[in-house]
């Protein structure tokens, strides 16, 4: 029988599942889809901003002691500390996959990076390939688009970060330099890339454009594969800092964030399998012994000793709920935190800095991560959750995302399969 089963596979579940299988434990992951890391920045936002306060955080890792202290019911409080450890495992971790990540030279810093319309956003970690973007550089900026490509608007970035006092101006080149398809989204100019013939056109093109002293600001697609060497090979070509901006989705850095991590884990003994929507579980006295997924002919059983729940939240289809007010977990049917009352889901204001409270809603759970009822006590025996299923937090408002993912995937991960950090 396989020791853990985790339920979902965004970066959370894909991080918790090689935890355990890094240190020999049989694991599975059941999907109902591929999770969020197709959707965002490929970044690792830890904390942007504190909660109900529109200032954006300097140095994260100070704060969180700071949030930890003022809520003590945050996952990051529950961590007990970890949350470095966790980040520094991560970068460990990447570096091995051959997509390495860093943070600001002022270590401890958040970076400022330019959003895929010229905001400001603040976030922890970024790829390599993101990182001659940051926003406290001198350097002006030359802000490449594909003239055809969509969701890629060079001149609406670079007037946004002009009105910030970031020198920048846009330019434009031809896609039939990378591809000769009329219709390609960014995963396709980034395979598109990984050929070195493609590169050196496009390289040829923007040694035309630049000027010296200029850094290049390029939409997120160099290289799906050979990520690594299209940077490379492009930088050395043109002779000038390159630095990508992330798109609308599909996201190419999450992309190839998530095929690295379904790599490694293949490589670990990991099934991953997707298109697996829980629907039902059996459960005896306090312990899951199975879980079902819907299936063509009839549901297929998923047994383990263990079961860890990172599902997402409300935003991520982890909670669900309907037109009464009715508001529930969708997997096991946890006790949640929500609002009683659903005219007290939402605030009036759209962009209220304290946010909505519907999606503070959660699974709450004890130190060990695991799903707590009204009083306090333990749900299931084998149950875990982690990731954005947890309550008392909106990480997206917070700009901590990947971070709770990141420490609380691994953190439970240890909890559930008995291993020392």
């Amino acid at each position: 029988m396989l020791d853990l089963i985790v339920i979902g596979a965004g970066l959370t579940g894909l991080i918790a599942a090689h935890t355990a299988a890094r240190a020999g434990k049989q694991v599975k992951i059941v999907t109902k889809g591929l999770g969020a890391t197709h959707w965002h920045a490929g970044s690792i936002d830890v904390l942007g901003y504190y909660p109900n306060s529109a200032t954006p955080v300097q140095r994260p890792l100070e704060t969180v002691r700071d949030l930890t202290r003022a809520r003590p019911q945050h996952p990051y409080a529950i961590l007990d500390g970890t949350l470095s450890d966790a980040l520094k495992n991560f970068v460990a971790l990447a570096q091995e996959l051959g997509l390495p990540y860093a943070g600001a030279a002022n270590d401890g810093d958040n970076l400022w990076l330019p959003s895929p319309v010229g905001a400001a956003r603040p976030t922890f970690l970024a790829p390599r390939a993101q990182l001659a973007g940051d926003l406290r550089r001198p350097e002006p900026m030359l802000i490449v688009g594909l003239r055809g490509m969509r969701d890629f608007y060079p001149e609406l970035i670079a007037e946004n970060l002009n009105k910030q006092g970031h020198r920048a101006r846009a330019a434009f080149l031809p896609l039939d330099l990378i591809t000769e398809r009329h219709d390609s989204n960014t995963v396709h100019l980034a395979s598109a890339l990984d050929d070195p013939a493609r590169r050196m056109k496009l390289a040829a093109e923007l040694k035309k454009i630049f000027q010296p002293g200029e850094r290049i600001g390029l939409p997120a697609i160099l290289g799906l594969d050979a990520h690594a060497v299209a940077l490379d090979d492009l930088q050395a070509q043109v002779g000038a800092p390159i630095f990508e901006i992330p798109t609308l989705p599909p996201s190419v850095p999450g992309v190839r964030l998530t095929n690295a991590l379904r790599h490694r884990l293949r490589q670990l003994g990991v099934r991953v399998e997707i298109n697996a929507d829980v629907i039902g579980f059996h459960a005896e006295k306090d312990r899951v012994l199975w879980i079902e997924s819907d299936a063509s002919g009839r549901p297929l059983k998923h047994r383990a000793e263990k079961f860890l729940l990172a599902t997402g939240g409300i935003l991520g289809g982890g909670i669900n709920s309907d037109h009464t007010g009715k508001v529930w977990e969708v997997v096991f049917n946890l006790p949640l935190t929500t609002p009683h009352d659903r005219g007290e889901w939402f605030r009036a204001r759209f962009f209220d800095p304290a946010g909505h409270p519907i999606f503070r809603a959660g699974v709450p759970v004890n130190r060990e991560f695991q799903p707590v009822d009204a009083n306090g006590g333990r749900v299931y025996e084998n149950i875990w959750a982690a990731g954005n299923i947890l309550a008392h937090t909106d990480p997206i408002l917070e700009r901590s995302l990947e971070g709770i993912a990141i420490a609380t995937g691994m953190a439970t991960a240890r909890s559930a399969c008995n291993l020392k950090p």
